[in-house]
């Protein structure tokens, strides 16, 4: 099974879905999306997957949350993306992706859902 987790070391639910993942014997694919952000395009994959709206995504508690003015509800989704991939701090995470699916690990037992 190929399993991507978009990771930030950082970030205590994303270390702590990343070793879930590998006490399961689990190595996935990481990739660390602050260095390497998602494309608009494959945000609006994983979104598809999750059944989320780039405003359910983002992270409101970041300074470019308001810096960029995004609880406005006059932005649309494209300027959401736009934002996300220009700010990837603003990407809730991690996001595990397995067998078409994707889950937030919020809490890191989240993600085990789309492992079987």
């Amino acid at each position: 099974m190929s399993v991507r987790i978009y990771h930030n070391s950082r970030c205590s639910k994303s270390r702590g879905t990343l070793e879930l993942l590998q006490a399961r014997g689990i190595e996935p694919e990481v990739v660390n999306y602050l260095d390497t952000p998602p494309s608009a395009d494959e945000l609006r994959n994983l979104l598809r997957m999750l059944g989320m709206t780039p405003r359910q995504l983002l992270r409101t508690g970041e300074a470019e949350y308001a810096e960029l003015r995004l609880a406005d509800p006059a932005i649309d989704d494209e300027a959401i993306l736009q934002a996300m991939t220009a700010h990837p701090k603003l990407i809730e995470r991690p996001i595990v992706v397995a067998n078409g699916k994707a889950a937030i690990g919020r809490p890191p037992e989240a993600v085990l859902a789309i492992l079987s």
